[in-house]
Order: structure tokens, then C-alpha cells, then sequence
């Protein structure tokens, strides 16, 4: 199947993202292998695609195959085609992944579930350029780029024997890892706006309202281990969930389960253990040690938004003016000129 470059929406601003995008642009022009390594819901589908519409292959056929959804049988089959009667069922010739692909990608989704057979296979190709249907005797010629996409760490997979090391070797012309969303905190908001954009115009509504500083926050102190995918389901839900298509959204749907029927484990309601009571530590000053705590705070939402302040703003649900404001109020420094000495800031 293909895809047209348009359809390959590419939203970040984030340094590590940036820095990624351009990685890509320098290897898209080569043919020879790649890898896109990253965690689940980073996006790597998108930025293999990618590789192949900035190479000298765009206008030739990119071809996607997630290896995990297939049995090794199926899965030679598909990649390597088939002759008419080469097993039951095989009623007339199929052509191969590889044949279809051929002058544009191939790109192999989930590549560290492939068997070790169809690794093997898979190597023969890219070291000769040939394939032989299932079946047939007849080798046939193929120019096809591979670009291999995955989660799981092959390093680790080739050590312990289940993936070969010399495909490895082969495929790890040049490895572009995809940073994952935590790393792009800068992006979050733009992208959670992109999809909130999509999901305002299937449901028909005139315009998106945007999100309430509470619920930028809320986004924002969110760690998203399941990235970009996870972001988009959560923001989609929450577009579809809204009852209110003019006013602003102000609370995040992050948990598709969460309710006040919710029932725990064994069909009983859930108990909260009691909260232990613990003994402060007395006597104390405590407008130092809510002093204190404010500090703390605005370093770490400092450090979380690498030193943008609105950013940093956003985290604590305070405006610009108002963080600036403690800012100058405690002698904290805006920049990270070094490293800062915190008991200095401190009344």
C-alpha cells in the first residue's frame, strides 16, 4: 500500500525532535538500510514513511508490512509471494511484498517478531538483490530499500540468539531513534491542539475552543508513557466527551475507565487505605518551610520545561506575569547558567 506525502503530518519544535528530523533528511537520500527504533506511540511508522518520501524514491511505491500480525508461513508468502499450487490453497500466483515494492521501500513493522528462517531470507535479499517466490525456481531481481521499525532492543535480541546478528548488522546501516513524548514537552500542547482540531471537525462543530490554562497543565505534568498515540486517544476522548462545543475544555479524560461505579478487583468497591497521620516535626517555622516548598517548585518546573518560562508557568497554573513575578520575588535565576545554589534564593 502507499501513501501520499501529504497524509504525513509532522508537528515538533522540541530540540531532540529537531535534531531527529534532521538525522532523517541526511539518511533519506541513501538506499541503503535503515532502522527506527523508539518506544510504543513515539511514531516511528510516520518518520520511516518519511524517509522514503524525501529519498529519490518518492514517486515509486512504498510498501508498509507489519510483521507481527503474521504467521512466518503467511508472512513468506507475503513478502516473497507465491506460485500457483505451491500448498493448499495457492490457486494462482501471488506476488510478493518485495516484487511490489520494487524501485521504491519496504518498510517491516515490528521487525524483531520475525522468525530466524525469515531472517535469514530476509538477509539474502538484501545482500543479493534477489528473491525466489514460494514455490518457484525461477530468481528474480528486486531494488528495494528496507527500512526496519521497532520497539524492542535488538542489541539485546542478537546477543541472546533470537535475531541475527548479521541482519542486524545489514540493518543498522544508520539507526534513528525517535524521542519519546517526555523528551518533547514543548510539543505536547501543539500536538494535543492538532488533534483536538481533527476530533472538533468529525464531530461537526464550527471550532475548537481550546483547552483552559488548568487543563494545559494537566497535559503538561503528564508523563504519557505511551507518547504520541496515547496523547491523541486522550485528547480525542476528551474532545468527544466535552458537552459544552463553545466554552473552553477544563478537565482531561486521561483514564477511559475512570467512573464513580468503578469496581476493583473480586467486583468489590474499591477501599482506599486510611491515610496514616504522621507527626510533624516540631517546633518549625512554617512560613519558611512554605517558602521553601514555593522555591522548589518553581526550580523544578523550570528544569521540567528546560527554562521556558511560560511553559514553566503553564505547570505550576500560574500566568506569565505571575511566575515572573516570583521569579524576581525569590532571585531566581530564568537561564541555566550553571549550576544554581538553591539555599542562595531562599529568604
Amino acid at each position: 500500500m502507499s501513501a501520499s506525502p501529504q497524509s504525513q503530518q509532522i508537528i515538533g519544535e522540541a530540540p531532540a525532535f529537531l535534531e531527529m528530523l534532521e538525522h532523517v533528511s541526511r539518511a533519506a537520500p541513501l538506499s541503503k538500510p535503515v532502522l527506527v527504533v523508539g518506544e510504543r506511540g513515539t511514531g516511528k511508522e510516520l518518520i520511516a514513511s518519511r524517509l522514503h518520501f524525501l529519498s529519490n524514491r518518492w514517486e515509486q511505491r512504498v510498501v508498509k508490512v507489519n510483521c507481527a500480525a503474521l504467521t512466518e508461513t503467511i508472512l513468506e508468502s507475503e513478502l516473497f509471494g507465491h506460485e500457483a499450487g505451491a500448498f493448499t490453497g495457492a490457486a494462482k500466483t501471488h506476488v510478493g511484498h518485495f516484487e511490489r515494492a520494487d524501485g521504491g521501500t519496504l518498510i517491516l513493522d515490528e521487525l524483531a517478531s520475525i522468525s530466524l528462517r525469515m531472517q535469514e531470507k530476509i538477509l539474502r535479499t538484501i545482500e543479493y538483490g534477489e528473491v525466489q517466490r514460494v514455490g518457484g525456481s525461477e530468481t528474480l531481481t528486486v531494488d528495494v530499500r528496507i527500512v526496519g521499525s521497532t520497539n524492542a532492543d535488538l542489541q539485546r535480541l542478537a546477543v541472546e540468539g533470537q535475531f541475527r546478528k548479521d541482519l542486524l548488522d545489514r540493518l543498522a546501516f544508520d539507526v534513528i531513534t525517535v524521542p519519546p513524548l517526555r523528551e518533547r514537552v514543548e510539543d505536547i500542547l501543539p500536538l494535543a491542539n492538532a488533534f483536538a482540531i481533527n476530533m472538533a471537525s468529525e464531530l461537526k462543530w464550527s471550532f475548537f475552543p481550546g483547552f483552559s490554562p488548568r487543563a494545559s497543565s494537566a497535559l503538561l505534568r503528564n508523563r504519557w508513557p505511551g507518547n504520541v498515540r496515547e496523547l491523541k486517544n486522550t485528547i480525542e476522548r476528551t474532545v468527544y466527551r466535552s458537552r459544552d462545543p463553545v466554552q473552553p475544555i477544563t478537565r482531561i479524560a486521561l483514564d477511559p475507565f475512570d467512573s464513580p461505579f468503578k469496581l476493583a478487583e473480586g467486583h468489590a468497591k474499591e477501599i482506599k487505605a486510611p491515610r496514616t497521620k504522621r507527626s510533624p516535626l516540631l517546633p518549625t517555622d512554617l512560613n519558611q518551610r512554605l517558602v521553601d516548598t514555593e522555591i522548589d517548585l518553581l526550580h523544578a518546573a523550570l528544569e521540567k520545561s528546560r527554562f521556558n518560562q511560560r511553559m514553566a508557568a503553564d505547570l505550576l497554573g500560574l500566568s506569565y506575569h505571575q511566575f515572573r513575578g516570583k521569579l524576581r520575588k525569590f532571585k531566581i535565576r530564568s537561564k541555566p547558567s550553571g549550576e544554581v545554589n538553591r539555599s542562595e534564593n531562599r529568604p
